[in-house]
């Protein structure tokens, strides 16, 4: 825990992106910086609204242990939303989202 999944289809510095990402999930939410697991999964294809423009996506999902506060998961969006254009090495037509949401109740790890 935290769990972090990122979907991209704009070109991303992933290593800096999850090296300036983890601290500030760290300091956030109150865990430690070894807990952090990201991981990078790259999209194929995306088609926005009608395709008319190639858009360009980076989501991020943040999944945490059942506690925080919504008001605690809203600030960590904002400033994830807020860190990721440092990141993205496209400036037109980017699409940038965030996610923070509970783990469910089965979640294990070892």
């Amino acid at each position: 825990m935290p769990q972090i999944t990122v979907d991209y289809s704009a070109p991303l510095d992933r290593r800096g992106f999850a090296l300036a990402l983890h601290p500030l999930v760290v300091e956030a939410v109150d865990t430690k910086l070894d807990s952090c697991k990201t991981r990078f999964r790259e999209v194929e294809e995306t088609v926005v609204g009608d395709g008319a423009t190639e858009d360009v996506i980076v989501h991020v999902e943040i999944a945490l242990l059942f506690g925080r506060t919504d008001d605690t998961k809203a600030r960590l969006s904002q400033a994830v939303l807020d860190l990721l254009p440092k990141y993205v090495k496209a400036t037109e037509n980017v699409r940038l989202s965030v996610e923070v949401r509970d783990l469910e109740s089965s979640y294990r790890k070892r």
